[in-house]
């Protein structure tokens, strides 16, 4: 699969962030594609953009993103994708979507991003949960805009008893301003992340189920005044090859 974003297929993709906590429309991007090469996908959090789960999710959060995959079980259970704390419920039900829903191969994601202090963007691969512990994070990059050079990758565990935490942001010679690429390399023996081509960490971790992927940039609005222009990140192209 080779994606360009000329169009946001709903076959492949959402454009909101785990909505099962929430609803769809509750938890929807701001986002554009296309732009002057007839491609691109540009997700932002101008000033009107929501919360996020605002009686639910401490500290406030604002997200905008899209994601490859969704489900949920019915209203008022536990299934679901990512809970972010104990008991969690579903507030609307989910029809089940796997766009791009690999077990094992190479994904691909060539993106840039505006960022200030106190925002940050992502891209991390989870698993889908149709079984609890089913729930393991690849994470290809995350950056936070107090720390904009120091570029997160690795594993989270959550609550797959196969897997350990294995994450790390290490200071990179890069500006994330401009288009880079961050890439997995999944193999059922262990996750070389590569930045730019370039192997930058291995692990011997592999999480053993599908998994879909989430692009998404962030706003934090308890830590500070808001960034001076509104957090944004634009992906050029995402591609994925199976093993």
């Amino acid at each position: 699969m080779e994606e360009r974003f000329t169009t946001l297929d709903p076959a492949r993709w959402l454009p909101a962030y785990l909505p099962a906590w929430s609803s769809r429309a509750a938890a929807a991007a701001t986002y554009e594609v296309g732009g002057e090469d007839g491609g691109g996908l540009r997700l932002s959090i101008p000033p009107e953009h929501p919360v996020w789960c605002p009686d639910r999710h401490d500290p406030p959060l604002r997200v905008s993103a899209v994601q490859s995959g969704n489900w949920s079980g019915p209203v008022g259970s536990t299934r679901g994708q990512q809970p972010f704390r104990e008991g969690l419920t579903v507030r609307e039900t989910q029809s089940e979507l796997r766009g791009l829903v690999p077990h094992h191969g190479t994904v691909e994601v060539e993106c840039r991003a505006r960022i200030g202090p106190r925002s940050m963007f992502s891209a991390w691969m989870i698993g889908m949960e149709d079984a609890p512990e089913r729930c393991g994070e690849i994470c290809l990059v995350e950056v936070f805009g107090t720390a904009p050079r120091a570029v997160g990758c690795g594993i989270h565990a959550f609550r797959d008893p196969a897997l350990h935490e294995e994450f790390a942001a290490e200071p990179r010679e890069i500006d994330v301003a401009d288009f880079h690429t961050y890439a997995v390399d999944w193999r059922p023996d262990g996750v070389d992340f590569r930045l730019d081509g370039e192997v930058v960490r291995r692990s011997r971790q592999s999480p053993d189920y599908p998994m879909l992927l989430i692009l998404g940039v962030f706003d934090f609005p308890a830590q500070g005044p808001a960034d001076p222009r509104p957090p944004e990140l634009e992906v050029r192209r995402v591609t994925s090859e199976s093993h």
